[in-house]
């Protein structure tokens, strides 16, 4: 195939792209690069120019006039929702007389779920997709380009083009064949064991019930109290949450079967919820809310829950967000993420490239750190593949130009 041809355009937010030609660019599985789910952000207004995502997806058609590759692309004013830390940097080179923002984000807005990002039906056009992406950041004057939560193959060939490789992690559990959660927890050391049977002990004393609801089987009313758990979690750090209710109203009617929703119930009255994803043999923890105040409360609706879900559904693995190290006594096994990062100032590009260089071996220390805390009394479900960095401290760049 020739590339010479070949034009990439920018598409006026994904909803303008027919679903089908998008989907089948990106493929099933990930229910987080559907084309429900990204339309949804934008028609419910969560992601648009006015919350800082300006939807700018990239679009390329093959022979047959079909989209034979798509990027999904934000142009951000801020560094809000991406979990890939960059706050550093734009202080860095705004101090130095530059202009951070905007900047091109290729990501799921509000979404730290890895994952392709290069959407393509034939991988030939890949690279032309990352060389769009320059070309969208030049032309339009952007300080930079961040492809975030991508694959490790993807990584290799961003990297070919010359970005810059950031690794951090996430905590995921691997379903090892368990027939229940006691025989999951049949793999922990004694005093882990006892300590997560305490846990749940405790909820359940507190007489708390839990469901699993298909996204369209709560009522109206039931998720409007899910909505409010979910806002609560944002008020109670002073700040407005970032998806509303009407991007739940739409995912709930579009993708129904994607969605898992751990429903907590005190005396019948629902008082917390952890409102997950799943797709591809995975579950995806993504939001979580509560107006109660139960000890360990919070470990069970949004770990416990989704592991026994994952063992009675036969699904792999369980992805429950980002961070947390009180994950690992849990369960959960540090996993590699990968972000890559192209800046469009030489000086800045080098800066950064430093940066990233000594903040590796801060991962390389502390994953050597998180190795004498896994529950697990003999090899856990997947090994330690990687984890979060020493994020302190501003890369030394030179003003631009």
């Amino acid at each position: 195939m020739s590339t010479e041809d070949i034009v990439a355009r920018i598409a006026d937010g994904v909803s303008s792209i027919a679903a089908e030609d998008w989907d089948r660019c990106a493929g099933p599985g990930n229910p987080f690069l559907s084309h429900a789910f990204l339309s949804s952000l934008e028609d419910s207004g969560s992601a648009t120019a006015e919350t800082g995502w300006q939807p700018v997806p990239l679009v390329i058609h093959g022979p047959d006039g079909k989209a034979a590759a798509v990027l999904p692309a934000y142009a951000k004013s801020h560094s809000q929702g991406e979990y890939v830390f960059d706050h550093g940097w734009a202080d860095a080179y705004m101090r130095a007389g530059g202009r951070y923002y905007p900047k091109l984000q290729i990501a799921v807005p509000f979404t730290p779920v890895p994952g392709r990002r290069l959407l393509t039906t034939d991988p030939a056009y890949a690279p032309q997709l990352i060389a769009a992406a320059e070309s969208l950041v030049n032309g339009n004057k952007l300080s930079s380009a961040h492809a975030t939560f991508i694959t490790e193959e993807e990584a290799a060939l961003f990297e070919a083009a010359g970005w810059l490789i950031r690794v951090d992690s996430q905590f995921h559990w691997h379903n090892d064949g368990y027939a229940d959660f006691d025989d999951f927890l049949g793999r922990f050391s004694s005093m882990k064991r006892k300590k997560a049977k305490r846990e749940r002990r405790r909820v359940a004393e507190a007489q708390i019930a839990f469901e699993h609801l298909r996204g369209d089987e709560p009522t109206r009313a039931e998720w409007d109290a899910i909505f409010q758990f979910y806002s609560h979690t944002f008020e109670r750090r002073g700040r407005p949450p970032y998806l509303n209710r009407e991007f739940f109203a739409q995912v709930a009617t579009t993708m129904p079967e994607n969605l898992v929703i751990v429903l907590a119930r005190y005396r019948a009255a629902p008082i917390a919820a952890a409102i997950c994803f799943r797709g591809g043999g995975t579950l995806y923890g993504r939001y979580w809310g509560s107006l109660a105040d139960f000890h360990s409360l919070h470990f069970e609706t949004c770990y416990y829950q989704g592991i026994e879900y994952c063992i009675r559904e036969r699904l792999q693995k369980f992805e429950p967000g980002t961070q947390g190290e009180h994950k690992i006594s849990r369960g959960f096994t540090p996993s590699a993420t990968w972000s890559c990062h192209w800046l469009r100032d030489p000086d800045f590009h080098g800066a950064v490239a430093d940066f990233l260089r000594r903040e590796t071996r801060h991962v390389d220390a502390y994953m050597d750190e998180l190795d004498e805390h896994v529950p697990y009394r003999d090899a856990a479900p997947a090994p330690p593949l990687g984890s979060p960095g020493d994020r302190s401290g501003y890369p030394v760049i030179e003003p631009p130009g």
